[in-house]
């Protein structure tokens, strides 16, 4: 069995350029067993990046930092499209930096923070309040926190099943939400700014969390029937898709609370979800050795990544191998996705091609987020360190950019009813290569 497809010459797939990592001092005492980094996350305005550790710690450093280290590795010039978008996010958090006419730093300024969660911690997720976006509870006019503009928000999912809420420039816990009854794999927020939170947990059940109604429990989401491994909201928030030990995608209707509808394709346990930046494409993760690009809003599969040739019958799939797909990210041009396997490679695809683009080596993979930019990959490992890779550098068409645009806005019903040419549908659709 083969990591590539017979019509692939590995030796001439490009090598991914690895630009730094994140290490974590080993201790006397420290053991191989919960040191793992199993979640990793950037903070939506780039002004932070975070990992768990291992061993209870969440660390927080601010992203300005990191680049500033990273930047000595890049092989690039800073206005080429690569890094541009993450070291101009860099420059607005120096400017945040700066110091008043008192000598005192202003408030909000990124600072590098250790946190212990107390337990074992699963799952990352940062949120930032949009003022405008009012709580769903109404009819309630008193609140006990009142998050602001400026406000920066940490959740962290914990092994006893809770999950913790901190200000990500103090450092302080502002909240501790207790209904889960097993461990928080997941947690994501909506990224339209109301701070509604979702947790993904082993007792079967997606919990939503208005953190603007005091961090009240909306809503119970069942329908799994095993522990849920990974959760992820449409970049419009309407929809959010969950995964876990199953072989079933789940998309659910984030306005009535409802199922949309179950996706069926994958062979073992999906692990890992998430959408491209215009909400067209859905990528999925699973241990039966594929990545699977679906249409979300037909449920159809438009692409499917293999990691390993020939592919496995359902069979084999299904049970235990050694090129389980640990997790998916989608690069924020669109254009890329990135996944993490037990073969101890990192593929980094082009939506448009059956091959990887680009291959790195990493041991022990587990999660994987790209920066806020989208030209930098965090893989975060078994021993608690994270590694930055380089997106392949591709130049979006301008064809691929009005694409984005428009499907953003339109779902893939309505754009079959333009009166168009079929050629211009598909691609439209994302069925054309």
């Amino acid at each position: 069995m083969a990591s590539f497809p017979d019509f692939v010459n590995e030796n001439e797939i490009a090598k991914a350029q690895f630009i730094g990592e994140l290490l974590v001092p080993v201790a006397p005492f420290d053991q191989k067993s919960g040191r793992e980094t199993w979640t990793v996350a950037f903070a939506p305005d780039g002004s932070y990046f975070a990992w768990s550790q291992g061993h209870r710690v969440v660390r927080l450093v601010p992203w300005t930092s990191c680049l500033s280290n990273l930047k000595q590795f890049l092989q690039i010039p800073e206005q080429s499209s690569v890094g541009s978008t993450d070291l101009s996010s860099a420059a607005g958090s120096r400017r945040l930096s700066r110091q008043n006419s008192d000598g005192q730093l202003q408030k909000n300024v990124p600072r590098e923070h250790t946190i212990d969660c107390g337990d074992i911690v699963w799952g990352l997720a940062f949120g930032s309040s949009v003022p405008e976006k009012q709580s769903r509870c109404v009819n309630i006019e008193w609140h006990r926190f009142r998050f602001g503009q400026d406000q920066l928000l940490l959740a962290t999912g914990l092994n006893n099943g809770r999950i913790k809420i901190w200000d990500v420039y103090t450092g302080k816990l502002l909240l501790n939400l207790m209904d889960h009854t097993e461990l928080v794999r997941d947690l994501t927020f909506a990224p339209d700014g109301s701070l509604m939170l979702v947790s993904a947990s082993k007792d079967k059940t997606l919990r939503v969390w208005d953190l603007k109604d005091d961090g009240n429990m909306v809503k119970v989401l069942r329908g799994h029937q095993n522990w849920v491994y990974c959760c992820a909201f449409s970049p419009d928030s309407s929809v959010l898709c969950s995964v876990g030990a199953g072989k079933a995608v789940f998309l659910w209707n984030m306005d009535k609370y409802t199922l949309i509808r179950k996706l069926e394709g994958h062979h073992n346990d999906v692990v890992s979800c998430e959408f491209s930046p215009d909400g067209a494409l859905l990528a999925t993760a699973s241990y039966d050795t594929r990545v699977i690009v679906w249409d979300p809003h037909t449920g159809s599969v438009l692409r499917e990544f293999g990691h390993l040739f020939p592919p496995p019958s359902p069979i084999f799939a299904g049970g235990a191998n050694d090129r389980w797909v640990r997790s998916v990210a989608f690069c924020h041009d669109g254009l890329h996705i990135a996944s993490v396997t037990d073969d101890k490679l990192i593929r980094f695809w082009s939506i448009e091609e059956k091959s990887p683009q680009a291959i790195a080596p990493l041991t022990n993979g587990l999660c994987s987020a790209f920066s806020t930019g989208g030209s930098i990959l965090a893989a975060g490992t078994r021993n608690g360190s994270v590694h930055f890779w380089a997106c392949p550098q591709t130049i979006a068409s301008l064809q691929h950019l009005c694409r984005m645009a428009l499907r953003r806005v339109m779902p893939t019903d309505k754009v079959r009813m333009l009166p168009i040419p079929p050629p211009m549908v598909d691609y439209l659709s994302y069925k054309a290569n």
